[in-house]
């Protein structure tokens, strides 16, 4: 049975419905998590483990290469590869969240959104397990997060929204291309490097800092969550640009969803 009805809506309507039903995907999306590790005692906690020893490593490697004090760099980067790895994970996903889904898509009237919000609300689900490593990080230098942690709340909504509509336009193209997930796979690692995860704004020179943190969208969602866990706050700037790529991003993907969304099925 094709997926007719979800066929003859526009994409306004299959986002507004997924989001509607959203206890669905965030029914999947656990799901997924849970099924990962379904026999394992420890659970979706090893993932803590193995970021909590990763973070660690790194920390100490960089720390000793850029001679930054510990206790300003740890938590730095702990914060750094918990969201990068989010990011990355997420926006990897969901080159194949349509493809991975594809039996249910073409068996199910369910909105496509709903798909694209199980890779976000799984990830998500991931990335919470991993923020316990944060304050454990800060209780060894015997500091405590500070009242601008609360403006962490909005800047990771911003940043969701734009991720939702990354993911989603990375789903469609994707899912036509299947080359173009590769390619994507690598820009993520690259971003990486040219993203202030390993290193800090001070690390490198006035001109590179300005290409590198004000030309990269990744830089500016990063300084909006990990700024405020670190006492600081985010620049106009910060909050502009990813705002701009928010509306502009959800705009384009829009566009793209309500033109290419009834082949989807026909893509599988």
């Amino acid at each position: 049975m094709s997926n007719t009805t979800t066929n003859d809506s526009t994409a306004s309507e299959d986002v507004v419905n997924a989001v509607r039903n959203f206890h669905l995907a965030g029914m999947l999306g656990w799901q997924d998590v849970a099924q990962r590790y379904r026999r394992s005692r420890v659970g979706a906690f090893w993932l803590t483990i193995n970021m909590g020893v990763l973070i660690g490593a790194m920390g100490l490697v960089f720390g000793a290469i850029f001679k930054s004090p510990m206790s300003e760099f740890l938590p730095f980067i702990c914060v750094g590869l918990i969201f990068w790895t989010y990011f990355s994970q997420t926006i990897n996903e969901g080159c194949t969240t349509f493809i991975s889904n594809g039996e249910t898509i073409l068996q199910l009237p369910i909105p496509f959104f709903t798909y694209v919000m199980r890779t976000w609300w799984r990830n998500t689900i991931i990335v919470a397990h991993n923020l316990v490593i944060f304050p454990i990080v800060l209780a060894i230098f015997l500091k405590y997060p500070p009242w601008e942690s609360l403006l962490f709340i909005p800047g990771f909504i911003l940043v969701s929204a734009n991720i939702l509509w990354i993911v989603t336009f990375v789903a469609i193209l994707c899912t036509r291309y299947r080359d173009l997930s590769q390619i994507i796979q690598n820009i993520m690692q690259v971003g990486m490097y040219v993203t202030p995860i390993m290193w800090m704004p001070d690390h490198i020179s006035s001109r590179a800092g300005f290409i590198l943190l004000n030309f990269n969208p990744f830089s500016h969602f990063i300084a909006l969550i990990r700024n405020p866990l670190l006492g600081t706050m985010p620049s106009g700037l910060n909050w502009i640009v990813s705002l701009v790529l928010a509306v502009v991003g959800w705009a384009v993907t829009m566009v793209l969803f309500n033109r290419y969304r009834g082949r989807i099925a026909y893509w599988l």
